[in-house]
């Protein structure tokens, strides 16, 4: 598919705004798992308010390290060691969700923090670990460097808009969480691969088919709590419906 990319006959403004388009793309695609993950870290605070202050902010961070990142790229490659450490990190992340069922329902969550401050740094840091992975991926596809810092800035305006989406889907689906954190171990186990030997990384595609899947089986079911809200809903319409 790059060798097509790469060799189009399209004239260059075209060219140029179809890779564009991929990058943005894979962003969002290669967000999802990202932004689950930073929903579940920001609903470690109190109420939304405080949910949205931490993301916005840790974003930000985020946004200036990818932006660093990736004018740094040609340099960070050259060392396995930032993989690894960023493998690890994911990994460390669904450990510890796996390992949480202290609430009233045993399910799992993420870490609670007692300050908006104490998120911040989890959020852009955890950006960043991902950014190991999706930064090679765009830099894969162009190696014009305004290109992939475009894309980088519409995905993370994209990964703002899918956490905040997911804060509230991570109450409404039984399994959203679960199947988000088994895509950051995915993430992190590629990164680990990755460093030892690149060539053992499957296809995008495969990433891309994996995740859909996941979250498919994500939201295939909702809470409890939810479905007696619509049932209690449904009564009260046809109880309404009965006295007019």
């Amino acid at each position: 598919m790059l060798d097509q990319i790469f060799n189009s006959p399209f004239n260059a403004g075209i060219e140029t705004l179809f890779i564009l388009v991929i990058l943005v793309f894979l962003e969002a695609v290669l967000s999802a798992d990202n932004a689950i993950a930073l929903a579940a870290i920001s609903q470690g605070l109190e109420n939304s308010k405080l949910q949205r202050q931490a993301l916005n902010i840790g974003l930000l961070i985020a946004y200036i390290l990818r932006m660093a990142l990736i004018l740094t790229a040609t340099w960070v490659t050259k060392y396995w060691q930032f993989e690894v450490l960023g493998g690890l990190y994911l990994l460390w992340l669904v450990f510890q969700y796996f390992t949480s069922n202290d609430n009233e329902e045993h399910h799992h969550h993420g870490p609670k923090f007692p300050s908006v401050w104490h998120a911040v740094p989890m959020i852009a840091f955890t950006d960043l670990a991902f950014s190991l992975d999706s930064v090679t991926t765009a830099i894969a596809v162009s190696k014009e460097t305004w290109l992939v810092l475009t894309g980088a800035t519409i995905g993370i305006i994209t990964l703002r808009f899918m956490a905040g989406l997911f804060i509230r889907w991570l109450d409404e689906f039984a399994h959203l969480g679960d199947a988000g954190y088994f895509t950051v171990g995915i993430v992190g186990v590629r990164l680990l691969v990755r460093a030892y030997n690149p060539d053992l990384i499957p296809p995008e595609w495969v990433m891309i088919s994996v995740i859909a899947l996941l979250f498919v089986w994500g939201f295939s079911k909702r809470t409890a709590i939810d479905e007696t809200e619509t049932e209690i809903a449904t009564t009260e319409a046809e109880k309404q419906e009965t006295f007019r």
